[in-house]
């Protein structure tokens, strides 16, 4: 199919629209803007996820500071972010076309104030009701939304040959912004960040009894100004690139692809694996191995949960030059096997008899990230390669979008039966996402290869 850019008409829509835009004409392609807009949208992916993520930091936090939230509360508490997220995932990834990417990283950019500013002010107060809690744990969704749109828009700046390292970079250091948020919260709200102006202060109490002050709100309050600038930036420097559809219903004709919903499975199996791990492991090492069962010996969650999205995000950022060179398949299919042989291995440290079995789960957990990450990577690489500029920016948006997801339906499970089967069940869906991805993308004579 042609680029839609080709036959349809370019309206002037501002100053901010490139009026032409070829990637692929290597003689006359402007690198400078498009690693200009990589990497700004690159800082205001960081934030979205830090934003997105920012419910898993705090939750296991939460019944210590005077909330009184069941282990399954709690659980859906870190969920509703995968749902909001995902959900907005499914309009983000119309957008692009539609409204450019200087408006749409501006804007969503811009919306990330107000799930900081309503956690910054629930935070201060226990009896805030859990309903209240609930949708402010959707608006973190925002955050999860803004990567559909995101990404697609930097795919339209750069050739084929380099868009799996471009998204790798992108996604990779954007996913930093999960583990920032879950490494540096439990530092952050040690002390009053910002003194007179705000000094209210809660009780922390540990199932030990250890009692302290905490200022639980500077979770939210740190990022509010590294989001102003974030949109100042886009809103000053980012520019458009001319792949116009007329409208939202001309971009459905992804889904008469059969390849758009095989790289949705894949890309669930990769990104859902990150993502739902990502948002519930804090609360999973809390009650698998925390102080609850195994007292003054339990594992803190929060020196730990960071770890695992650092690692998939660093292995995002790895395998984008080996995608690139060997082919998104073969890496998607390695990627999958990786996932299913180390969540069984999982499955089996999640009943302890002791907290000195934790450095293998945590070891476990570590390479489930790994390869996570290694096939969000190349997976990404495999979009372009399969379907046209148009069409590979509107898949990008979809599959992330259904990944997204992943911390819903992971919390959700996870709150309702054994983690041992949930991760043994995961496992046998890795395996059948490796069988497709050979089959189809990285086999001799693949009908695909990519």
């Amino acid at each position: 199919m042609s680029d839609v850019s080709a036959t349809a008409p370019k309206p002037s829509r501002g100053r901010d629209w490139l009026p032409e835009w070829d990637p692929e004409d290597t003689a006359n392609w402007n690198s400078s803007l498009a690693w200009r807009t990589l990497w700004i949208t690159t800082f205001n992916l960081i934030l979205a996820f830090i934003v997105w993520f920012m419910v898993s930091a705090i939750a296991s936090e939460l019944n210590q500071i005077g909330f009184d939230l069941s282990q399954a509360q709690l659980y859906w508490l870190a969920a509703i972010p995968g749902l909001s997220g995902g959900t907005l995932r499914l309009i983000w990834t119309f957008l692009p076309p539609l409204v450019g990417t200087r408006k749409l990283v501006t804007v969503s950019t811009g919306l990330l104030l107000l799930p900081l500013v309503g956690w910054a002010l629930a935070l201060q107060d226990p009896s805030t009701p859990y309903w209240w809690l609930l949708v402010l744990a959707a608006l973190t969704g925002l955050g999860g939304g803004a990567f559909s749109g995101f990404m697609p828009s930097t795919s339209y700046f750069f050739p084929k040959s380099k868009q799996g390292t471009a998204l790798g970079l992108q996604a990779g250091i954007g996913n930093f912004g999960v583990s920032i948020v879950q490494f540096v919260t439990p530092w952050i709200i040690g002390f009053g960040l910002f003194g007179s102006i705000v000094r209210t202060s809660q009780v922390r109490t540990t199932p030990a009894g250890v009692t302290s002050d905490v200022w639980l709100q500077n979770s939210g309050l740190l990022w509010i100004p590294f989001v102003i600038v974030g949109a100042i930036l886009a809103w000053i420097y980012l520019r458009s690139v001319p792949v116009q559809a007329r409208g939202i219903r001309e971009q459905f004709d992804i889904f008469s692809n059969k390849h758009t919903w095989i790289m949705t499975l894949l890309y669930v199996i990769t990104f859902g694996t990150f993502s739902g791990f990502a948002a519930s492991w804090a609360l999973l090492i809390t009650n698998t191995y925390g102080a609850s069962v195994f007292g003054a010996a339990g594992i803190d969650a929060l020196k730990y949960a960071f770890l695992g999205a650092l690692v998939g995000s660093i292995a995002r950022i790895v395998a984008g030059p080996p995608a690139d060179k060997l082919g998104g398949g073969i890496i998607t299919v390695i990627s999958a096997l990786g996932i299913a042989a180390f969540s069984i291995f999982a499955s089996f440290q999640l009943n302890p008899e002791s907290a000195d079995q934790f450095p293998m789960f945590l070891w476990a957990m570590l390479a489930v990230f790994f390869f996570a990450g290694v096939g969000n990577a190349s997976t990404f690489k495999q979009m372009p390669m399969i379907f046209d500029r148009r069409q590979a920016g509107g898949v990008i948006g979809w599959t992330s979008a259904i990944a997204a997801y992943g911390p819903f339906f992971f919390g959700v499970i996870l709150a309702s039966i054994s983690p041992t089967l949930f991760f043994q069940v995961w496992a046998g869906v890795a395996i059948i996402g490796a069988i497709v991805a050979w089959w189809y993308y990285a086999r001799p004579g693949a009908e695909m290869p990519s």
